[in-house]
């Protein structure tokens, strides 16, 4: 009997996998539990078409981000904060600062969890960090710390 899975079993595949199981096991177990339904050629017309709405709507994030990207390659973030003598910050610029004015400069919206950086900011100067966009997409931003 050929299932395809609604959900992750384990041991047996993924959602949306095509499997061939017992008739017993694919009958009295996967279907009454919902774990699957049968492959029938309806079913799989349907599994088609899903799959291409999913891919299609990998491939326009992925290009969203690569545009995204782009954009913020050339950017450069201003992030005013109060300092001391010899430009020593009073505390430092943690990402959610990072996060906020980019938000605030060119109306995107970055989780902070995204940014990464090689080092703590606690001076004013220019910094480097990177932008996690999407799995396979990342941006170098300069980030100009400068006193207020």
């Amino acid at each position: 009997m050929r299932i395809i899975l609604t959900q992750d079993v384990k041991s047996l595949g993924k959602k949306g996998d095509v499997v061939q199981v017992a008739e017993g096991y694919g009958r009295n177990f996967l279907l009454p539990r919902g774990l699957g339904m049968e492959a029938s050629p309806a079913n799989m017309a349907s599994l088609a078409h899903e799959n291409a709405r999913l891919q299609a709507k990998k491939t326009k994030e992925l290009e969203d981000a690569r545009a995204l990207g782009k954009k913020l390659q050339e950017a450069v973030v201003h992030i005013a904060a109060k300092a001391g003598e010899g430009g020593r910050l009073f505390g430092s610029v943690t990402n959610k600062e990072i996060s906020e004015q980019i938000q605030h400069q060119f109306q995107v919206e970055i989780d902070k969890r995204k940014i990464e950086l090689k080092e703590a900011i606690k001076s004013i100067g220019t910094y480097d960090a990177v932008v996690k966009l999407h799995s396979e997409v990342q941006a170098k931003i300069k980030i100009d710390v400068s006193a207020q």
